[in-house]
């Protein structure tokens, strides 16, 4: 389960963050992670509220907010969305298409006193 080890990461900037910024408490984290990221949601919340405990980050909210995949349609020369790597342009149907986005695992922000 690497979902452990990303939250650890994650505790990791925010432990860094505190020090840096002088906080002494974090309410929420905002997460973007996209569909290609493999993770599994369930699993990353599980192990953020394990790899939280007794940290400044206790209590925290894990909020997630899930990014699109984007791509660049080469006959239509314009930016689309798709559902998964392979799929065709939504508006003419073509495969020549080029994956832009979708891989994301960052965080956004924090809430902090």
């Amino acid at each position: 389960m690497h979902e452990m080890s990303i939250c650890e990461g994650i505790l990791q900037v925010i432990e860094d963050q505190a020090v840096a910024q002088d906080f002494k408490e974090v309410k929420r984290v905002r997460l973007e992670v996209g569909p290609m990221a493999g993770v599994e949601l369930e699993a990353l919340q599980f192990s953020y509220d394990v790899v939280t405990r007794g940290t400044i980050a206790d209590h925290s909210k894990l909020e997630v907010i899930n990014l699109p995949i984007d791509a660049w349609c080469m006959p239509c020369a314009q930016k689309v969305v798709v559902k998964e790597r392979f799929d065709a342009c939504p508006d003419c149907g073509s495969h020549q298409v080029q994956i832009n986005g979708g891989d994301e695992l960052r965080i956004k922000d924090m809430e902090v006193n």
